[in-house]
């Protein structure tokens, strides 16, 4: 009994596989629509170039509030793309045989989501320096800015996961996922922006990013579970 139990446990090279290919495989559905990879950019760049417009060429107002914007944009377009996370897979299917699938469900669900940060956070981090030019922020706050991001939009990715899990197949689905995130993205919201603003001020700002990275932390090792949880409760 205990040798047959032995052969149907996945062991380590096939929960690896089965990781990198539940990845691959959101990633090339993400190729074949760019759009739903672009929306989310395009309105975090409309959203960063058109403030400084509306605001004045104030360098010290810009940099002032220059952190809080690259932030707000960052989060708002992190949960634009969140909803179709499971949505597709529920619509096609696919979602029951996640569920059913031999591999961990946890597991699976995490691959998704670093596939959703890959996609959409990763492009997020790579343009904010660009955009932190048209705030006048110093260059030597830029590394801090994307190292801020990298967490942040990690974390934001985790946390989704969850929310989208939990209103998979409901109508008006976007409106409720922000309810339940927003709550939970707070502090990442807060520390980010502030670790930057303090770092543009010259002031000391390493606490913020020990904080975003325990936080990203805590996230990588509980959302997985609560997004298995919350999607065998929304499927039944």
């Amino acid at each position: 009994m205990k040798t047959s139990m032995s052969k149907m446990a996945p062991t380590e090279p096939d929960l690896v596989a089965g990781l990198l290919a539940i990845i691959r495989r959101d990633l090339l559905l993400a190729w074949k629509r760019p759009g739903d990879a672009l929306n989310p950019l395009v309105f975090y760049a409309m959203v960063c170039t058109l403030f400084p417009l509306a605001t004045g060429p104030s360098e010290q107002q810009l940099q002032l509030n220059g952190p809080g914007v690259l932030w707000v944009a960052a989060l708002l377009a992190t949960l634009l793309a969140l909803n179709g996370l499971f949505l597709s897979d529920y619509e096609d299917g696919s979602l029951d045989q996640l569920i059913l699938s031999p591999q961990p469900l946890p597991l699976l669900v995490f691959g998704k989501a670093l596939a959703h940060w890959l996609v959409t956070g990763v492009p997020l981090v790579l343009m904010s320096p660009l955009l932190a030019m048209t705030f006048r922020l110093p260059a030597t706050v830029m590394w801090l800015l994307v190292l801020t991001l990298t967490l942040g939009t990690l974390s934001l990715s985790m946390l989704g996961s969850i929310g989208a899990a939990l209103t998979v197949g409901l109508n008006r689905g976007n409106a409720l996922l922000s309810l339940l995130i927003l709550p939970l993205a707070m502090p990442v919201l807060i520390f980010g922006a502030r670790t930057v603003s303090l770092a543009v001020a010259g002031d000391p700002a390493v606490a913020g990013v020990y904080f975003l990275a325990a936080y990203c932390m805590l996230t990588l090792a509980l959302s997985p579970f609560a997004t298995a949880a919350a999607l065998k409760i929304s499927n039944e």
